[in-house]
């Protein structure tokens, strides 16, 4: 098992990949879209926006609304996952990591992933 502060820091490494994208893209494709990580095995949630691309990683404050986005996946798998983000769609048919989220989100998920 990771630690909550590894689990972040990978995240956010993953979602600066986005800076990667022009500005215009960014909002273009991603808008203001919200995205939430819940590793179960650390008892946390971590949120972001993915529009902005500079956009912190943070705790979900109790009581935050849901996320358009919403993944779940212990944090072995979250590292793992921001390892070698291609391996999205087998990690989610073997169900080790959970996604909520629109069919127009899920293909915007994938820019990112």
């Amino acid at each position: 098992m990771t630690s909550a502060d590894e689990c972040r820091t990978a995240l956010q490494k993953l979602a600066g990949r986005l800076g990667e994208l022009s500005p215009a893209e960014r909002g273009e494709y991603f808008g203001s879209r919200t995205v939430s990580v819940t590793i179960p095995d650390l008892g946390v949630t971590f949120v972001s926006v993915l529009g902005s691309g500079d956009d912190p990683v943070r705790e979900a404050f109790p009581g935050e609304p849901a996320a358009a986005i919403r993944l779940t996946a212990n944090s072995d798998e979250v590292i793992a996952l921001c390892e070698q983000p291609m391996n999205i769609a087998r990690a989610w048919m073997s169900r080790r990591i959970k996604i909520e989220a629109s069919v127009k989100d899920l293909f915007r998920l994938r820019r990112l992933l």
